[in-house]
């Protein structure tokens, strides 16, 4: 696994880089003091996971998290902050976690777990039928599922297929896989969430989505343990 770190405080920087190694021993670690370094770095190299500082001189943390966001293989983003009110504005740019630099050292075993468990899932695919063919797609690609009727109609980033289903079915089928229900009418991917609202989610798209009332308190709560974890 390919690791990049960037933090403009050198000890800071040594402290992270250590228990990363500490976690994932046979990764490949490189880091950055500077985010300009780090920024026409990733111009040619890629990275698995990038562990990022969100307030730092020159480029800022969110600026290169909004560089990624428009490459189409984008890292898993792990933002790094002493700043626990900037988790609401790194939501835009999906970031896979939520690390503070006071808890790093309880925190960052369990989110090197899950980043491990996310690149294998990131291979996985969905399977069904549509039509009389069989579609294999994979989890990374797809945005949500909306029921209609007894069919569900499925939104990847490349387009819509409709299939017979349920949408509790296929809740079940990718429990575990980060997907949340948030409505009786709607299953999204969690990593395709744009912005977060009490009433209504943007998903990447622009597609806007309704939160059900009686899914509103878990539905969030999953998220917001997304976003921490």
């Amino acid at each position: 696994m390919q690791i990049f770190i960037c933090d403009d405080e050198p000890q800071m920087l040594t402290d992270i880089a250590k228990k990363v190694s500490e976690c994932l021993p046979d990764s490949n670690i490189r880091t950055f003091l500077s985010s300009t370094e780090l920024l026409h770095f990733l111009e040619t190299e890629f990275c698995d996971v990038l562990l990022l500082d969100i307030d730092m001189p020159d480029i800022t943390g969110l600026e290169i998290a909004g560089h990624l966001a428009k490459q189409e293989k984008r890292p898993l983003l792990l933002f790094v902050t002493s700043h626990d009110e900037l988790v609401y504005d790194s939501f835009q740019y999906h970031p896979f976690a939520f690390l503070r630099k006071s808890c790093f050292g309880k925190e960052i075993k369990a989110v090197l777990t899950d980043c491990v468990l996310e690149l294998e899932h990131r291979e996985r695919h969905f399977c069904f039928k549509t039509e009389g063919n069989r579609i294999s797609l994979l989890l990374s690609d797809i945005l949500y599922f909306e029921a209609e009727g007894n069919y569900l109609i499925l939104f990847s980033k490349e387009g819509q297929y409709r299939f017979r289903s349920t949408i509790t079915s296929v809740e079940n089928t990718l429990s575990g896989c980060g997907f949340i229900r948030i409505h009786k009418g709607f299953l999204v991917n969690q990593a395709a969430v744009r912005l977060w609202g009490s009433e209504k989610v943007q998903l990447s798209g622009d597609s806007i989505l309704p939160i059900g009332k009686s899914y509103a308190k878990t539905a969030r709560e999953q998220f917001l343990g997304y976003m921490r974890t």
